[in-house]
């Protein structure tokens, strides 16, 4: 093969157009800073690329061999590249001329002259243009790449390094650390000594010993303390330092680095915050859980056993929505009245937490008080009514209810109810709502009327009291709740304890949204 240096093929698209390219490209590549260099391809008799001839370069240029810019110019790549056209880069730039693609790699290069490293690492870069390539191209040498590492390193994570002769006194800062400490670079570098003076409050002391330490006994220091810069800005700083010792055992030499971790301290102290606080909270609702643990048992003792009252069986099944909570809004009282009689009522407050329970307690009591001195049922709920638009803590507070009392000597129940679900009545195989009066729920007007209803408990009954968390679904119409209780009803009248299968079968397989109280009554 002919020498590749002499081969002088025409240039496809030659002529006056390609020399204005040319002319074109060396202005550029004239400003460009860094190493760029344009290459024209030269053909064999075949048509095939067989070398490329650096056109124009960049003032800075520099190859591996020391040759600039303006020595490059006019050179053969093989003649000046011994072996190139062996490596990756070499098939790199014939896919660049095929396909206009671009190509990116590194390539190592040994050159043989007297006095150039043996070998060195270039990242390489060409596209093409005007028929030709442009090809960049960064040394990366091993201690270059380092370089640009630490760097990297020391920038990223907000750190630099110090070296400290103690016999000659020099102090070498790297530039971040000059960054840390906002010092200006024409004032130099800082001794341990004259930080520890800079230290704030307490980290004063610890700081100032701990530099004692480690000068006189070599002994190794990593602290954080808070240090003033010019200005009002304190910055939280990380030392970690150790010597070097001479023959003797003394230190002679000291190596260290400062890291800013005011962004870590700070979000350190938040977290601790919002820990602080969550572990407050947690206190403060397991105290509210303790209290409504033991307002229940006082408040609303749900028996565990049926309640034999004036000839009537009563179980209760009291469900709150919040279990931490153990009481809600929902309540109930039986008890046999002085007169031999039986109060049956179920409630229920607007709401969920203390300020129900609360609400439910003031209700419960005040009722079950009035109806031990005889007062007439609609008389109680309008009392009730007054209670809870009057008493200020209440204000603004609603609620709904069912009162019955059972006269055992005719049978005769006779109710009232505010804003409440029909009382559920199961006898001789029909389950039916008992027709009432009505009357608005307690809390929402001052002048509101309530009517008494009775109805005739017959040997075999079973009457359900209820709030409406027993039959209200989202999305779904009231009837079709209260259609569902009473065909459920009905099912389980005849099973040994119709109150669980009723409460299995409504409750438990659904997610609820309010709490959950009843009062099953059998004769």
């Amino acid at each position: 093969m002919a020498d590749r240096e002499q081969v002088e093929e025409p240039v496809p698209g030659g002529g006056p157009a390609a020399e204005a390219g040319l002319a074109v490209v060396r202005e550029v590549l004239a400003g460009l800073p860094g190493s760029v260099v344009f290459l024209r391809p030269e053909y064999g008799p075949s048509g095939e690329v067989v070398d490329f001839r650096i056109a124009a370069a960049s003032p800075d240029a520099v190859d591996i061999g020391g040759r600039d810019g303006a020595q490059l110019v006019g050179r053969s790549v093989l003649g000046t590249y011994p072996g190139i056209d062996t490596t990756d880069l070499w098939r790199g730039y014939l896919d660049v001329l095929a396909t206009g693609a671009v190509h990116e790699g590194e390539l190592e290069y040994e050159e043989a002259g007297a006095g150039i490293p043996h070998r060195s690492r270039f990242a390489v870069r060409a596209s093409a243009c005007q028929g030709g390539l442009i090809v960049s191209w960064d040394r990366l040498d091993a201690g270059e790449r380092e370089q640009r590492r630490l760097a990297l390193m020391q920038r990223l994570g907000r750190m630099g390094w110090v070296d400290r002769d103690l016999v000659n006194g020099t102090i070498v800062w790297s530039d971040e650390v000059y960054s840390i400490f906002g010092r200006d670079r024409a004032l130099g570098p800082m001794t341990l000594e004259e930080l520890s003076a800079r230290a704030e409050g307490e980290d004063r002391a610890a700081m100032e010993e701990a530099v004692r330490r480690l000068l006189k006994s070599g002994e190794p220091m990593d602290r954080t303390f808070g240090v003033r810069l010019p200005g009002p800005e304190v910055r939280q700083v990380r030392v970690v330092a150790e010597t070097e010792t001479d023959v003797h055992g003394d230190p002679v030499r000291v190596h260290g680095f400062f890291q800013d971790v005011t962004t870590a301290k700070h979000a350190e102290q938040l977290l601790l915050e919002h820990r602080q606080a969550a572990l407050a909270q947690q206190s403060l609702l397991a105290a509210e859980r303790d209290l409504a643990a033991r307002l229940q048992d006082t408040l609303l003792p749900v028996p565990q056993q049926t309640l034999e009252l004036a000839g009537l069986s009563v179980d209760v099944a009291y469900l709150p929505l919040q279990k931490g909570l153990r009481l809600g809004g929902d309540w109930y009282s039986a008890i046999e009245l002085p007169d031999g009689s039986a109060l049956l009522v179920v409630g229920d407050v607007a709401g969920h937490g203390l300020d129900a329970v609360a609400t439910m307690a003031l209700l419960r009591f005040t009722a079950k008080g009035m109806a031990i001195t005889g007062t007439p049922l609609p008389t109680v709920l309008a009392n009730l009514n007054t209670l809870l638009l009057h008493t200020p803590d209440r204000t603004g507070s609603t609620a709904t209810m069912i009162m019955a009392v059972y006269q055992p000597a005719d049978s005769r129940l006779t109710w009232v109810r505010a804003g409440h679900p029909p009382p559920l009545l199961v006898r001789d195989g029909r389950a039916r709502f008992l027709p009432t009066a009505g009357g608005i729920l307690l809390g929402a007007t001052p002048s509101p009327r309530y009517e008494a209803s009775t109805v005739d408990l017959l040997p075999g009954d079973h009457l359900l009291l209820y709030t409406d968390g027993l039959v209200e679904r989202p999305n779904e119409p009231i009837d079709e709740g209260l259609a569902r209780l009473a065909a459920t009803a009905l099912a389980h009248a005849r099973t040994p304890r119709p109150l669980d299968g009723i409460v299995r079968s409504l409750v438990a397989p659904h997610a609820r949204r309010d709490d959950v109280c009843v009062l099953h009554i059998s004769r």
